[in-house]
């Protein structure tokens, strides 16, 4: 995604959790983050194209979810607090039962101080391919135990393990949920060819 990185006064400092938040709920045409540094990020809204390719990743998660009932799914719209102080949205994201006991019903009502346990992100037309490498990097290092950099252009999905290199695979290659997303499985080039 091109991003405009705002930078944000020094007699205002950052904005609260709950500042950003009502920033946020008060621009939903923008895709808004905030770095572990405080600066706010806007990035354009996704191509229909975009759209389609996050709804079926985000639909097999979700389907895997129900006969598991492992966790909750979240879409590119839900915002996660890391321990960093960023807050960050994952095109699709999965938390685990019982990473979501550590949070309250109120917190998960704004940003959730919780970390997912599993992210997808899927590359745009307009997304630069290092700062979504960048992206992912600080995924894990905020606790994000799996995580999936899906790249139609390239036709390649990268695989993020913590304390490992990143290992790139073919779209027509079936990945695995591992140890992370149990039992679960996905070719990423059957599920984009519906």
């Amino acid at each position: 995604m091109q991003t405009i990185t705002l930078q944000i006064p020094r007699r205002i400092d950052v904005f609260s959790d709950d500042e950003l938040y009502d920033f946020c709920a008060a621009n939903p045409e923008l895709r808004i983050e905030r770095d572990e540094n405080g600066q706010i990020m806007i990035g354009p809204l996704l191509s229909l194209h975009n759209s389609f390719i996050n709804g079926e990743l985000l639909a097999e998660v979700s389907v895997w979810n129900r006969q598991t009932k492992a966790g909750r799914v979240s879409d590119s719209n839900g915002g996660y607090k890391l321990p960093d102080t960023s807050m960050r949205t994952p095109d699709v994201g999965w938390v685990s039962n019982e990473r979501l006991a550590t949070v309250t019903a109120e917190q998960l009502r704004k940003f959730a101080p919780v970390t997912p346990d599993f992210v997808i992100e899927v590359r745009s037309e307009s997304d630069s391919l290092t700062e979504l490498k960048t992206k992912m990097e600080k995924w894990l290092i905020n606790g994000v135990r799996l995580g999936w950099l899906v790249d139609p252009q390239e036709q390649t999905t990268t695989i993020y393990r913590p304390n490992q290199n990143s290992e790139v695979v073919p779209f027509d290659q079936t990945l695995s949920g591992e140890d992370v997303l149990v039992g679960f499985s996905l070719n990423v080039k059957a599920v984009l060819e519906l």
